[in-house]
């Protein structure tokens, strides 16, 4: 065969992992929060016939490890020994001494807690239901509930109404009524067209339609927002301290009325692990009853007694059970590698369950990782998307998971504790004369924590502290 000039043949030796898919599916449950576990494993128990859920009185236990590549012989040594265990398990779950059941009262108090959650309310959904009590013909309910969904998720109509009459081939005039008619509706300020018209709608809700905070956010909402209050005060003859108190007011009101019917304003977690406080130690108990205890079940007895045991049906009921010991032992994988991370957390940040977040000390995923005896990326996903509910409140695990500075004294901080005692000087701190970041950095190295003033730019921003001219009050 001849070669294109310049193009050789090479042949090279190169060595690459892949995952199967019972490894992916394993490292997928790993990561994965309890409720969507939860679902998971029922999705399986509908696809797998071979698995059947336990009874909530009963301990789950390992079904006995078995290769997938068995010889027919083997294999029907196998059914013969799974026959007679009837329901007999061989290996319990390991149990840590610091991980203990719940009581039968609180399994009914959790219980209760999840029977209660109640799907939330959409912010069109109440919207609607307030529409039904709305005196409107039919035509114009219509065309309010156009307007309705044409509102995004924080209460906003942004779509110019005159290009919604022109897509919806509504008359201007009717669009309008509508409008008229939302706006009316809770929350107050929906369907405002922008921070101004929502502002407005709420000062006229309150009775405040010809007031001087109306009519500082009519004609001063920029100035208001830079803090221009010396301007704003030489504008409408008002002294600095009198546009002070009219923004504080202002600052009282809703900027986003869809805001409390978000996504992020209504979910609700549930704490994967919980940390208990005894009179000499804490301990762990995983929140796993919501998770299915699964097991192998007898319907593969009557699949082998019910005719040819054909190589068809038995390699069907060998990937059945194959799949089913496997996700039963990566379930337990999963709760066991989350205990023993919390176990981890609970020992390394006990000055922090004590006394609180100023006490919080670094922790790296690569600690934990080397304590656990797995690899980083294993912790990673572990804590991903995880809770864990501490005598200080609820946390993500991995809010524990942070760099740290090493003080003056040769101890260690975490960078939360830091943002923490930033957070109260900003508290603490005269309204009139607010600090500095050099002020702040200056008073933190003070308490032995030397720190540069760009980052405490930097974790002033991510705390969602205004630079110090914003916050400076009159």
């Amino acid at each position: 065969m001849a070669q294109h000039p310049g193009l050789q043949q090479v042949q090279r030796l190169a060595l690459q992992q892949t995952l199967s898919l019972q490894q992916q599916q394993s490292l997928h449950l790993l990561q994965v929060p309890a409720l969507e576990l939860t679902q998971l494993v029922h999705e399986e128990l509908q696809q797998n016939p071979l698995l059947e859920e336990l009874p909530k009185d009963e301990t789950p236990r390992l079904e006995p490890a078995s290769s997938t590549e068995t010889s027919d012989t083997d294999f029907d040594k196998e059914f013969a020994t799974l026959a007679k265990l009837d329901d007999d398990w061989r290996e319990e779950y390991r149990q840590t001494n610091t991980i203990r059941r719940r009581s039968a009262e609180q399994d009914e108090q959790r219980q209760h807690f999840f029977d209660s959650i109640v799907q939330p309310e959409s912010l069109p959904q109440h919207l609607l239901a307030q529409l039904d009590f709305s005196e409107l013909s039919t035509d114009e309910r219509k065309v309010a509930e156009y307007v309705i969904g044409s509102i995004n998720d924080d209460g906003y109509l942004l779509t110019p109404i005159e290009e919604l009459s022109i897509s919806a081939g509504i008359p201007l005039g009717q669009l309008q009524q509508a409008l008229d008619v939302v706006q009316t509706f809770h929350p107050v300020g929906v369907g405002a067209r922008d921070l101004r018209e929502c502002l407005l709608i709420q000062l006229h809700r309150l009775g405040k339609a010809d007031s001087l905070e109306a009519k500082v956010v009519s004609d001063h909402l920029d100035d208001l927002g830079r803090k221009h209050y010396a301007e704003i005060g030489r504008s409408l003859g008002m002294t600095v301290e009198q546009v002070q108190a009219v923004a504080d007011f202002i600052a009282t009101l809703e900027p986003k009325p869809g805001r409390m019917f978000s996504a992020d304003q209504q979910q609700y977690v549930a704490a994967d692990v919980t940390v208990q406080a005894g009179e000499e130690d804490y301990s762990i108990v995983l929140n796993d009853e919501q998770i299915p205890h699964l097991r192998i079940s007898d319907a593969y007895k009557e699949l082998m007694a019910g005719g040819e045991k054909t190589a068809e049906v038995k390699n069907y009921i060998r990937e059945k059970i194959t799949a089913g010991k496997f996700l039963i032992k990566s379930i337990h994988q999963r709760q066991q590698t989350i205990a023993n991370i919390a176990k981890v957390i609970v020992d390394r940040q006990r000055d922090f369950l004590d006394k609180g977040i100023a006490h919080l000390k670094p922790l790296t995923m690569a600690e934990v990782a080397r304590v656990v005896g797995v690899h980083e990326t294993t912790v990673s996903r572990a804590v991903a998307n995880k809770y864990i509910q501490t005598p200080q409140g609820l946390f993500e695990m991995k809010y524990f998971f942070t760099p740290g500075f090493t003080t003056a004294s040769g101890g260690t901080l975490s960078n939360t504790s830091v943002k923490d005692q930033l957070a109260q000087l900003v508290v603490q701190e005269n309204p009139n004369q607010p600090l500095s970041d050099l002020e702040l950095a200056a008073m933190l190295e003070a308490k032995g924590i030397p720190i540069a003033r760009r980052t405490i730019a930097k974790y002033r921003g991510e705390l969602n502290i205004l630079p110090s001219n914003l916050r400076k009050k009159f």
